[in-house]
């Protein structure tokens, strides 16, 4: 792609990095930042400037949140009894959208995959197993990962590092078809896969 415009390169350079989008999507985002009023870059850069300034993770969940501790964890309408385990933040946000779940979460950032190169200690595994230590209040862990073989790993290592807690450990229901992201789920079967949950043990 030849341009005319080191500047505009340079834009079309940085915009081609985010994922699903190509040189030619790029460019024509940045032709559209560049026909906008100036505000209207101005505060397209600020909000992503306050995103990476402002965001961190939660403390107790690693979920993404603007103070130490995030909305969820620190909402006393939320059920403390129940925590679901789900990969990463679009995770909690396709549970949280079928309004199914008023328990609490913990962020994992990740699923154990050996091809490529994420095991156990790359999770927030020890900070889970330090909220079951600490919290007696907790009585349920819930499975929300994807049921794809990284996800059915992580479970049965998770399982396998939690069983001692003696807690109810449940998993989804398989309304959720084998290989599919959970974030793509729809809402009404991930609804339908927490509300049907069942015991762990009993699935494998």
């Amino acid at each position: 792609m030849n341009f005319s415009s080191k500047v505009l390169q340079e834009a079309v350079d940085q915009l081609s990095i985010l994922p699903g989008i190509g040189k030619k999507t790029a460019l024509r985002l940045a032709l559209f930042l560049l026909k906008k009023d100036k505000d209207v870059s101005v505060r397209f850069t600020k909000a992503i400037m306050n995103m990476k300034n402002a965001l961190h993770e939660c403390k107790k969940c690693h979920n993404v949140s603007d103070t130490d501790i995030c909305e969820i964890c620190s909402n006393p309408s939320r059920e403390d009894e129940i925590i679901c385990i789900v990969e990463d933040i679009r995770d909690v946000m396709a549970v949280e959208n079928t309004a199914e779940f008023k328990g609490k979460y913990h962020v994992l950032g990740g699923l154990i995959s050996p091809m490529d190169g994420i095991g156990p200690m790359d999770l927030h595994i020890e900070t889970l197993k330090f909220r079951l230590e600490k919290d007696p209040e907790i009585k349920e862990i819930i499975f929300a990962l994807s049921p794809t073989m990284e996800g059915d790993t992580t479970q049965f290592y998770l399982y396998k590092q939690l069983e001692k807690f003696d807690k109810k450990i449940s998993t989804l229901a398989r309304g959720v078809s084998f290989g599919e992201n959970l974030e793509f789920a729809d809402e009404l079967t991930l609804g339908r896969s927490i509300a049907k949950r069942q015991p762990y043990d009993k699935s494998i």
